[in-house]
Parts: C-alpha cells; sequence; structure tokens
C-alpha cells in the first residue's frame, strides 16, 4: 500500500514538473545565433549588423524584371510556376547572415539549444512575433509547417528527412527530434524552417474549397514577414508592399533592413524587352548576368550621362557549379567515358575570348574557391574515406589530379577532340550513316535544353565541335514554365544547371545527388546519379564529427563527382554586376557575400528628386 501511494505521489509530482523537453533546454546553453564555421561575429548584446546602416530611410520603391511567367503564389510545391519573391512574406526561426558563412541569428526564435549529441533542438519563440493578421506565432504553427512543407515539397522532404518530429514542449518552445545523432548541421538548417499560419491553411479559401499547402493557389498567402503581397496581374506582375508594422522591425536581427516601401517584380518573356524597359526609366534595378552586356549594353543616353549607375561588386562565396549537366538517365549518357568526351570538346577558351570579354574563370571544383574543393591527390583523412569506397569510384581519384581540359593553342585542339574521338569508340560508338551508334543500336544524339535565347551563342559553337565526332546535337529555347516543367520531370538530354554550394554543405547534398531524390520528380538530382559510393560520401558529409572531418569528407565528395563527369564545368565570376538607375543609397559596408540590394540598400529621395530633374 505505501509502495503504491509513492508511486501515486511520485506520478503527481511529474505532472506538476516542466516537460522533458524544456527541463533539457533549461540546463544547455541558449544559442542567439548558430553556426558551422567558428563563432558568430556578433554577441549577444548586439545592436544591429555592422553592414547595416540602423538608420536607414524607409520609403520608396525598386522595380526590377523576372523571366517569363507565374500561375501561383504557393512556393512549395513542385506544381506551378510561384511568382518571384513570395518568400519575402514568411518569416524562419533564424535569419542568416549574408555577411557570415553559416551563420543565422534568431529571428521568430530568440535563442535555440541542442544536447552535445545532436540528436534534437528546441527554440524559444518570442512573445511578440506574430502574423499579418495579428495573431500570435504559436508552436503550434511551427509544428504544422514541419509537416505541411516536408508533404509538400520533395525538396524540403529530403532536406528535412532526419527530423522526424516537432513538439510544443511548453514554454513557447518548440523541441525538434532527430532520427539520427552526430548530425551538426540539423539544428542549423530546422532555423531556417518558414513558419506558417495553421490557422490560414486549416481554413477553407475564397473559393470555399480546402486550402492545401501542396497544391497551386492564386489566393494571396496569409505571412508574417516584413513584406506582404499588395497586388497580382497573374502572369505579369506581382507587388509587395512593407508592413510597416512589421513585429520584428526594431530587432537586432532586423534593425536597418528591408528600407523600400514597394517591390514590384515585372515579368517578361526574354531579356531584351526587358532591357529596354530598363533603358527606359520603368525598371530601376539590373542585375546583369552577361560578360557581353556589362561591356557593350550600357552605351545608351541615360548611362552615358550617368543617370544609370554601374558597380561592380565582390562577394565572398563558394563558387557554383554552373554546368551543362547530363540527363543519365538517358542511354547515351549513361557511361563516363560518353560524358568526359563532351567535357574535352567543349572550348571554355574560345568563349571567354570570343563572347565573355575574359570576364570569367573556368570551374573546376563543385567547391570552387573553398577550402572544400579537390585538390592534387588525396592524402590523409580524405584518403581514408576515399579508401571505405574504393570499389565504386573511378582508379583516377586515387592517381590523378583532376582538371578541365584547356585549349590554348591549335595543337590542343586537336589533341583534345582526339581524345574525346577515342573515348566515344571505347564506349562502343561506331559511325552509321553519319551518326555515332553503339551496338544497341544508340544513337549519341544530344538536346541542349535552354529557357534563355541569349545561351543560344555559347552553345552553337559547342554543337558544331560536337557534330565534328559525329554526335547529332541540337538545341532547342523553350519558354520557363516548359522548361521548368521538364526539369521536374527530367524530361531533358542536357540542360544549364547551377549547383550552388555553402561553406558548410550537409543534407541538402542528398537533393542534388542522393539514390532517394533521382525518381523523385522536382527534386535537385536533375543528373538522376544512383551511386552507392555518393551516398555514403554524402553521409559522411552529414554525419562529420567536427570541420577537419567536413573538410575532408567534402574533398572526397567533389574528387568522386568530378571523376564521374556528371557534368560539363562552365564558368564563374566572383562579382555582383549591377546596375540601376541613380536613386539608392548603401551602406558604407556591404555584406561580405551578397550584395544584399533589397535587403540593406534604401531609397534616396534627394538622388531620386535630383534624378528627376536631370530627366
Amino acid at each position: 500500500m505505501a509502495q503504491r501511494l509513492s508511486l501515486v505521489l511520485a506520478s503527481i509530482a511529474c505532472l506538476l514538473l516542466p516537460s522533458s523537453g524544456a527541463l533539457a533546454s533549461d540546463e544547455l546553453p541558449k544559442h542567439h545565433a548558430l553556426s558551422l564555421v567558428g563563432a558568430p561575429a556578433h554577441g549577444q548584446d548586439y545592436q544591429h549588423f555592422k553592414w547595416v546602416n540602423p538608420n536607414a530611410p524607409k520609403g520608396g520603391r525598386v522595380r526590377q524584371w523576372a523571366m517569363g511567367t507565374f500561375d501561383s503564389l504557393n512556393p512549395f510545391p513542385v506544381k506551378g510556376s510561384a511568382a518571384g519573391g513570395v518568400r519575402l512574406i514568411y518569416d524562419t526561426l533564424m535569419s542568416y547572415s549574408p555577411d557570415e558563412p553559416s551563420t543565422a541569428y534568431g529571428l521568430v526564435a530568440e535563442w535555440a539549444t541542442y544536447p552535445d549529441d545532436f540528436s534534437s533542438a528546441t527554440f524559444q519563440l518570442r512573445a511578440g512575433a506574430r502574423f499579418h493578421d495579428g495573431k500570435p506565432i504559436t508552436p503550434d504553427d511551427v509544428i504544422f509547417s514541419l509537416d505541411a512543407i516536408k508533404k509538400a515539397s520533395p525538396r524540403f522532404g529530403f532536406y528535412y528527412k532526419n527530423v522526424v518530429a516537432a513538439e510544443d514542449v511548453g514554454g513557447n518552445r518548440v523541441t525538434f527530434r532527430f532520427d539520427v545523432k552526430g548530425n551538426r548541421e540539423l539544428p542549423m538548417i530546422v532555423g531556417e524552417l518558414p513558419v506558417l499560419p495553421k490557422h490560414f491553411w486549416s481554413e477553407k479559401g475564397a473559393n470555399g474549397e480546402p486550402r492545401d499547402l501542396s497544391k497551386s493557389t492564386l489566393e494571396v498567402p496569409l505571412g508574417s514577414g516584413p513584406y506582404r503581397i499588395k497586388e497580382v496581374d497573374t502572369g505579369r506582375t506581382i507587388v509587395f508592399e512593407r508592413v510597416a508594422d512589421w513585429w520584428a522591425k526594431d530587432l537586432p536581427v532586423a534593425k536597418g533592413q528591408w528600407n523600400f516601401d514597394e517591390i514590384r517584380i515585372v515579368y517578361f518573356r526574354d531579356r531584351s524587352p526587358a532591357f529596354l524597359a530598363f533603358q527606359a526609366g520603368e525598371l530601376d534595378y539590373w542585375r546583369e548576368s552577361s560578360a557581353k552586356f556589362w561591356a557593350t549594353g550600357y552605351d545608351f543616353e541615360a548611362a552615358k550621362r550617368g543617370l544609370v549607375k554601374k558597380v561592380k561588386l565582390p562577394v565572398a562565396t563558394v563558387a557554383p557549379m554552373q554546368s551543362f549537366a547530363f540527363n543519365t538517365r538517358r542511354p547515351q549518357f549513361q557511361d563516363p567515358r560518353v560524358r568526359h568526351a563532351f567535357n574535352l570538346a567543349f572550348n571554355f577558351e574560345r568563349s571567354n575570348a570570343t563572347l565573355f570579354y575574359d570576364e570569367y574563370k573556368r570551374v573546376g571544383s563543385y567547391f570552387e574557391g573553398s577550402e572544400l574543393k579537390a585538390t592534387g591527390l588525396p592524402t590523409g583523412r580524405e584518403l581514408e574515406i576515399l579508401t571505405e569506397v574504393k570499389g565504386g569510384v573511378p582508379p583516377q581519384v586515387f592517381t590523378t589530379g583532376w582538371k578541365n581540359p584547356v585549349y590554348a593553342t591549335p595543337e590542343d585542339t586537336r589533341k583534345n577532340l582526339g581524345a574525346a574521338s577515342k573515348l566515344l569508340a571505347e564506349a562502343g560508338f561506331t559511325a552509321k550513316g553519319g551518326v555515332l551508334t553503339n551496338a544497341a543500336g544508340v544513337q549519341l544524339t544530344a538536346e541542349f535544353l535552354l529557357a534563355q535565347p541569349d545561351f543560344e551563342r555559347i552553345v552553337l559553337p559547342y554543337l558544331q565541335d560536337l557534330q565534328k565526332l559525329g554526335v547529332k546535337a541540337s538545341v532547342r529555347t523553350v519558354d520557363t514554365s516548359q522548361y521548368q516543367r521538364r526539369l521536374d520531370i527530367f524530361d531533358f538530354d542536357i540542360v544549364v544547371q547551377t549547383f550552388a554550394q555553402s561553406l558548410s554543405p550537409g543534407n541538402e547534398q542528398r537533393d542534388y545527388w542522393g539514390s532517394e531524390a533521382a525518381d523523385k520528380e522536382g527534386s535537385r538530382n536533375v543528373i538522376g546519379i544512383k551511386n552507392p559510393a555518393v551516398d555514403k560520401l554524402v553521409d559522411k558529409i552529414i554525419l562529420a564529427k567536427d570541420r577537419a572531418d567536413l573538410v575532408a569528407a567534402t574533398k572526397a565528395l567533389d574528387r568522386v563527382l568530378l571523376w564521374n563527369h556528371y557534368v560539363v564545368p562552365q564558368w564563374h565570376t566572383p562579382y555582383d554586376r549591377l546596375a540601376m538607375w541613380d536613386r539608392y543609397g548603401r551602406p558604407e559596408t556591404l555584406p561580405a557575400r551578397d550584395s544584399s540590394f533589397l535587403r540593406v540598400w534604401w531609397w534616396d529621395q534627394a538622388a531620386a528628386e535630383r534624378l528627376a530633374k536631370a530627366r
């Protein structure tokens, strides 16, 4: 009897105590910021970021352009073409710093904690965080957001694969449970979660049907961020207005930021009419992606008179692997020797000299310009990791440092095309009727699928060199909606694809290269890689015990991806090239890793008045 009474009293005591999640989080260090690369630059008592003007004026507008069209205001599902900028209406638990690698500061979450084994992460929600309708952001909203976004988006599904549950642990806190230990990145990426209003998505829409985050919609969604959607002309224009009473506007993480009263995004079918609109003053801001146009396209009257300013701003980021990416689901691209031959046939030096005004450098790594890039031959921990997958990787991984072919002399042309021809013959392709064909009757055809007509001038000389080898090569340019759809369902031979990376790669690598993602429509594994060795290396990255282990595992992955010749690397430049009508101000010191025009620049009223008089 006494024993039963003791058990009852103990049970009552347990009910009166805080939940285990809340108790555990109280015992752990509370992090106002999370970083995967060293300590955050700003301490817990920071008042604002050093790369902002905390007194930046609010007001004015910016008009910019986007390619194609849109038919949805929901950025999460695969189906539908979402309008640009919609993520501006949503706040996240933590906000990334564009000045620091892999570092985020508390936004909706005041702080975060996690145990030494990284088996969970707990976030304390700010008491004042609220949606645009005034309702507070609650743990239920965060829990709903995780579940709904994972269900709606295959990309988020892979990204948050190891996040198996989110729980309300009391005290306005949410604990995320992970199904693995030792994944250092999971607390950080959970902090990226956009927080959606459960009450909005649980109700019926204006059409009387239940709202569904997994479907496209043109109903204006409810958010909590610095902007709300003001106006929509479907497929043509979307306008965002600054939320004057945004709940976070005076927090250190937001001070001096999101200064424009209005952001207007105008859609065009291609670049030419958009640039004409910019020249005429119908657009305010232009981010230049073409070296040719940067060199020759700004001789119009307003630019000559100084009314339009050009700035070239250095950015210290990992250069993305911009490439011609093969669809290895196609039978003709399943042999790496064929893919290697295509790289040998690409004359980058000719393109750089004749088309790019020598503005670019060739990409030689998936992690170009960082300590994560594989160089020379593998040694130390990298070699140990590669030895574990030795039977599943090309032997050159251990014997030869990877490098792109070079076209510096006419002799290089003969040498590279000769080597390419030899590789194609070794892969079983011989000329039949003027087209290389293998014993199975598979012709070596290659259609380059493009969404930008300007890219044709780059591809066409490449096609001529491929045709010399006997490849039946062609180019097809389609509108952006059709392009995105074909990309999502992997209906292409070769596309121009960019694989952006950070200094702290992690769970997103599954979506890029993982076997499970290869057959998931809308995943970023556009190449269709199903390679057990690559899967193991991705897991090594995700579960790296420290920075040194992460660097070694990433170098190993880089080396294996390169030697499998999944892409033909293109080029990069370490600058942002911006042009704008002279109406804008900026901080003295911009973020090191991004020019952050929308985030930290502002409308300069005096400059705008001078410009109006000059015109």
